[in-house]
This record gives structure tokens, sequence and C-alpha cells, in this order.
């Protein structure tokens, strides 16, 4: 009996013990759960920046603007360089400055940019070897087709000045864009505030620029490429001011200098300039965008292209 009392009491204490640890598991499995969600913050900090392809033979690496890659002109022509020379294109789309760093950190084998004062810096600094003139798009002037300012075929010196003359609305991005940067140096070089009141800030991107602007019927500037892919979307706000030199916006394609990087692919980056500058490659150039648009997107403006042209 008292054999049995005990066994009684074994039992029931370790019933008890059972049920005072069950409470516990769950707290121990919760700590290491709650305590390696914080591991995975680095990561996802981490996940924005992307392995460069490499330098490979057969396989170079082209460091580029956003706006070549994104007006889909990269899509039109590079099949064609892959296909002539048996290699493959890897397409870095950055902005001009960050495809210049690639290329100064011999991270890029040939760059394609559009800033002539720093593609200047970058071959006197002795990061590349050669630079060539590619092409060009351009900026315009837009504004209502009845134009009442008046400012259809007139320079942009004399356009701003009507524009500012008259305080007819202008609306400007403001928003630190590239395009913001154009018209501000713009007013500026004609001896323009660019805070006149008449120059109305919206802090917009440029497609919603443009839908306000033809809302208000009010003037503007914008990239020829987005101006031409809004008309096709019932845009009928018309260019007023095109072709001045104040409003080109240059390409041009560098090959980067061996000695940043032993892998550099120097002899394929020679032959995808001498490509792309070719007078083939040129023309096809000036019929990107005809099509679609009703309207180039980016003018050719080689050597080579010139020379045929008799310019």
């Amino acid at each position: 009996m008292r054999k049995l009392s005990v066994l009684i009491v074994c039992v029931l204490l370790l019933s008890l013990g059972l049920s005072a640890c069950s409470p516990a598991a769950p707290a121990e499995t919760a700590v290491p759960e709650s305590a390696a969600e914080p591991t995975k913050a680095p990561a996802a900090d981490a996940e924005p920046t992307k392995d460069l392809p490499q330098h490979t033979a057969g396989r170079l690496i082209l460091a580029t603007t956003t706006s070549t890659q994104d007006s889909g002109l990269l899509d039109d022509i590079l099949p064609d360089f892959e296909k002539e020379f048996g290699v493959k294109v890897d397409v870095i789309a950055v902005g001009s400055g960050e495809a210049m760093r690639l290329g100064q950190a011999g991270d890029a084998d040939v760059l394609l940019v559009h800033s002539p004062k720093a593609e200047k810096e970058y071959m006197d600094g002795g990061h590349g070897t050669r630079r060539e003139d590619v092409m060009y798009n351009d900026f315009v002037i837009i504004g209502p087709a009845d134009d009442p300012v008046g400012i259809k075929g007139m320079s942009v010196a004399d356009a701003l000045r009507m524009l500012a003359d008259s305080g007819a609305e202008f609306l400007s991005r403001a928003d630190k864009s590239g395009t913001n940067a154009k018209e501000i140096a713009l007013w500026e070089a004609n001896g323009i505030d660019p805070n006149s009141a008449f120059i109305v800030k919206t802090g917009l991107g440029m497609g919603d620029l443009l839908t306000m602007a033809q809302e208000k019927q009010a003037y503007t500037l914008s990239d020829r490429a987005t101006y031409l892919s809004r008309v096709k979307g019932g845009l009928d706000l018309v260019v007023l001011v095109e072709g001045d030199k104040a409003l080109f916006n240059p390409y041009g394609v560098i090959t980067v200098n061996p000695e940043k990087n032993d892998m550099i692919q120097a002899d394929l980056a020679t032959k995808f300039v001498d490509w792309i500058i070719s007078v083939p490659v040129q023309e096809k150039i000036s019929q990107y965008g005809v099509e679609e648009y009703g309207g180039a997107l980016f003018t050719p403006d080689s050597a080579l292209w010139r020379e045929s042209k008799g310019q």
C-alpha cells in the first residue's frame, strides 16, 4: 500500500513537473525566432547592390546611360554587333557620371555617355584611350498650337526673353532632374532669374508635367523622346523652338584605359567604337523611332557620318 502511495505521489509530481515545463517551451522557441529577425536586415539593405558583369573573353561590358537603354535604342542595334562579331554585350545602364566611375574603376570595357564636360575631364585624367562623337538628341520648347506669345521658330535666347517679357506661364519640373538642370542653365545663360514668378515650379516628372501643360495650355521644356511618346498618346502641344545648339544633348563613346584592369577587352571595345560610328550603324540610328513616334529619337553625329553628308 505504501509502495502504491509512493508511486502515485511520484506520478503526480512528474505530471506537475511536466505541466510546469510545458509553458516554457513556447517561450524558449520564441526567443530564437525573435532574435533571428534582425539578422535579415543586412540582407535587405544589401539587396539594391547588384553584381556587376565580369570581364570575360567574348563578352563586352558597356556602361551607358538610362536614356539609351530605356529608349529601346540598344535593343534595336546591339544584336547586330553581337551577330557580326560573335560576342555578347553586357549592358550596365546608369547615369553618365556613374558609367564613368565604373570605367575609372576598370569595371567596364567601353562607355556610351552624354556629359561633354565630364567626358573631357575623364579623358584628361587618362581614364580613357579614345573618344568619338556618336549622336545627339535634344530638348524642345513646346506650347499651345496657337502660340499666344509668338515664339515659334525663334532661337532659344529670343524665345526665353519673349516668354519672360510676356509673363506667360512656363511650367518647370523643379525636381533636380537633368531636364530641370538644363532649363535652369538656359534661363541663367540669358540673364533670366529661374525663380521668376512666371515660372511655375511643379515638382513633377516629365510625363506628369506634360499632362499639366496640356491641361493649362502652357509652355515648357521637354526632351524630344518623351514629347514624341506623349504625342502618340494624344498630347496636342506642339514644338515651337528646336534645333538650337543650346538644346543639343550629345553622346560620346569612350574606350576604357586597359591599364585599369588586366581583363578589360580592349580590342573588342575598339571594334565596338569603330562599329557604332560607322555609316551603316549611324544610318540605323537616324531611323530609330521614326516609324513608332513619327520622328527620330537620336540624330547621328559621328565624324564618319558627317563626312558622308558633306558636313
